[in-house]
């Protein structure tokens, strides 16, 4: 059995801002949520989290079904905080203790940790070649651990150590029990530490065994927002990696961002710049042009998007062109081989097979048959001021280049509407309509001019 003790109460003091360390986002997530997704990615049976600094914001923003929440207050160290977990632990446990601002740890190296520990006490270690700030490992002739030692209380000689305490820890539940409660503050801090359980347990006899993580950037904290943004780019990298494996082509793995879930099928090509929010689909050979923003999308195969274009909560169908500075809005479905192109936006609207609005025009509110053609600077008025209003234009229609169609309206199938026209009633189909002022030529008229001096 697993319980898992997520430690997510620090201030973060040198974030310099009134969010919840914890909570500031690493690709598009909160840090604590990449640690979640972890602990249940092992089967864990329990997920206790330790909250403290903004607390209430942190279980608001995170809290879901199976999780326990243990309220540390005030912080007095990271063996005080499992203290306070240790009611909603089970005793016939493992307890693994992880960290809310460590996001990038990964779930192979904890079932290591956890494999070293058995019924004994494993420490996650690592090898540093710059071991400043970390608690150092010291073991004796045999190799065999015999304490962790701060930073702040080491000797000159400890500190030379490079083999560090990384603060992940596995221990059964029952041990803790008798551990924690024991537990001094006589150090340089004043607090309880963790690490201090080393001595009880070896004092026991009970056995202490380390593992290593299979990459030293698993093992990275944040605590300013410099270290924030090298965790970001290490996962961007590590994104990339992972896309280009599965097959994706991308333009520079350096230049790409996934700030949620990307699902791509084959052949797809990603050019520079690209975002990728929230949850996105990709269909087989789907090509994204350079500076593109998709947000919760589904893209449907041989799909073309070109430079510049945005698509929030919208779909497309397989191959359309969309783009360049195409804006699809939430509730926009389009259908196979639509066109959206340069500078139209559309949103909450139905776009059938093969339909093309390709320059300068805004569909809002508006259901579009199969072939339609929307000319250039073409709008659905479909706001009244105080309600949005429907648009329905059939199969085969042509609306002229200017056109606005003040909603609710529809045009039949088939139907012309001549370029200019405004439109406030019904278009029949298969006819022409315009709304159209005899052109006049005025003779002897001549352009205002200033008058000098």
């Amino acid at each position: 059995m697993l319980n898992v003790v997520i430690l997510a109460a620090g201030q973060g003091k040198r974030m310099h801002s009134d969010r919840p360390k914890v909570l500031h986002p690493l690709g598009g997530r909160p840090l604590l949520a990449h640690v979640l997704e972890t602990a249940r990615e092992l089967g864990a049976d329990r997920i206790c989290i330790v909250h403290g600094h903004g607390g209430e914001a942190v279980r608001q923003a995170l809290d879901a079904p199976g999780l326990a929440w243990a309220r540390q207050e005030p912080q007095l160290g990271t063996g005080h905080a499992v203290l306070q977990a240790l009611p909603f632990l089970d005793d016939a446990a493992t307890a693994l203790v992880l960290y809310g601002d460590v996001p990038l740890i990964g779930a192979a190296t904890l079932r290591r940790l956890l494999a070293v520990a058995d019924d004994g006490l494993g420490i996650l270690a690592a090898v540093l070649d710059d071991p400043t700030g970390y608690g150092r490992i010291l073991r004796d002739a045999g190799g065999r651990v015999t304490r962790i030692v701060e930073q702040r209380d080491a000797a000159a000689d400890e500190l030379a150590v490079r083999e560090i305490n990384t603060g992940f820890m596995a221990a059964p539940v029952a041990a803790l029990k008798r551990w924690l409660p024991a537990l001094g503050n006589d150090n340089a801090q004043g607090e309880y530490y963790l690490t201090d359980i080393v001595g009880l347990a070896i004092a026991e006899g009970t056995a202490v065994a380390t593992a290593q993580p299979e990459a030293p950037w698993e093992v990275l904290g944040v605590n300013s927002k410099p270290q924030l943004a090298t965790l970001e780019r290490i996962h961007q990298q590590n994104n990339a990696r992972l896309l280009m494996e599965s097959g994706v082509t991308l333009a520079d793995p350096e230049r790409i961002d996934v700030r949620g879930e990307l699902d791509c099928g084959r052949d797809v090509a990603i050019d520079v710049n690209c975002v990728f929010a929230g949850r996105v689909v990709l269909g087989d050979g789907v090509e994204v042009g350079a500076h593109c923003v998709l947000r919760d999308a589904v893209i449907g195969a041989g799909t073309r998007i070109a430079p510049f274009s945005h698509i929030e909560e919208a779909e497309a169908g397989m191959n359309c062109l969309i783009g360049p500075y195409a804006r699809l809005r939430p509730g926009t479905r389009l259908g196979d081989a639509a066109h959206i192109g340069n500078f139209v936006e559309v949103k909450n609207s139905l776009i059938g097979d093969g339909s093309k609005a390709n320059h300068l025009a805004y569909l809002g509110d508006a259901t579009l048959g199969r072939n339609v053609n929307i000319g250039a600077g073409t709008i659905t008025c479909n706001y009244d001021g105080a309600a949005k209003h429907r648009t329905v234009i059939g199969d085969d229609a042509f609306i002229g280049s200017d056109s606005q169609l003040v909603a609710p309206v529809s045009v039949g199938r088939g139907a012309t509407l001549g370029a200019g026209t405004t439109l406030t009633e019904d278009a029949p189909p298969e006819r022409l309509t315009l709304t159209r002022t005899r052109q006049v030529t005025v003779p002897g008229w001549k352009r205002p001019a200033k008058k000098e001096g």
